[in-house]
Formats: C-alpha cells, structure tokens, sequence
C-alpha cells in the first residue's frame, strides 16, 4: 500500500537506534537481527546457533552464514562483544563494557558475572610491540558432585 507509513514498535525503533549508533547501515537482515538482540532493551549472550533459532521463527528469513557475517559486523561496530568459551564456541554479548562472565557447563549458557567477582592486583605487561585489548574471564561454573 503505497503512500501508507507504518509505525515502528519499540522494539524495531531499539534496534534501529542501535544499528546508527554502531555506524552500521540498517538493512532488512540486520534490522531483524538488532531487533531480537536488543529490541527489549535487556543484555543477551548468544551464539550464531541460537540466534539463528530465534531468527527463523521471524518474519525476516536469515541464513546462518548471515547471522556469522552479521555477528561479526556487529562487533567490529563495537556493539557486541565475542567471548570464546573454548577453541570452538563463541557468544556475543551486548553488554560491552568489561566484565567477567558465569559459563554454565550442564547447559552451555553464559551470563554475567558480578565486576566483584574478579579482582586483579595487576596485569602482566603485554610483550613489546602489543597492547592490551581486554581481559576476558570466564568462570566456569557445574553442580557439585554429591558425596
């Protein structure tokens, strides 16, 4: 229906909003992405798997191979961060600033973990001709054994 302008939810308005903030160009796929990562306005860990779940059940069809490729737009925009659980598993976060995080072994999920979880009396310095990107800790958490 040409000539008709529809509003824009909350959520697609969060996730536009973001998308500029970052510098990176709104198309209809990211949109749809920004919108499930931030579009309620509450922190997400996810991995390029789930995300891709969440996406398909949308209205906006995202292949996987998009959801890599958007996911790693996103963070070179500063808007998330990549955290490595092990060689082969990655989460995005979209809390940005530093932070440890609680990995959960029984059912491989990340969240936050308190700033006074982790303390640290010093750095190593970083070996010459490098800096310091970030600190990342992760602490991985599983049920105690009972005895």
């Amino acid at each position: 229906m040409r000539g008709i302008k529809r509003i824009m939810s909350e959520a697609e308005k969060r996730g536009r909003d973001w998308l500029i903030a970052g510098n990176v160009r709104p198309t209809r796929q990211r949109l749809a992405l920004a919108q499930l990562l931030v579009g309620d306005g509450k922190n997400r860990h996810v991995c390029a798997e789930s995300l891709h779940a969440a996406a398909t059940s949308g209205p906006e069809a995202v292949s996987l191979a998009t959801v890599y490729n958007t996911l790693r737009t996103f963070c070179e925009a500063g808007l998330l961060s990549e955290i490595t659980v092990d060689g082969n598993k990655s989460y995005f976060d979209t809390r940005t600033d530093e932070h440890p995080h609680y990995y959960w072994e029984e059912d491989a999920t990340l969240t936050d973990a308190p700033k006074a979880a982790v303390t640290f009396e010093a750095v190593a310095d970083a070996p010459e001709g490098t800096e310091i990107a970030r600190v990342d800790v992760v602490i991985r958490l599983r049920t105690k054994a009972r005895d």
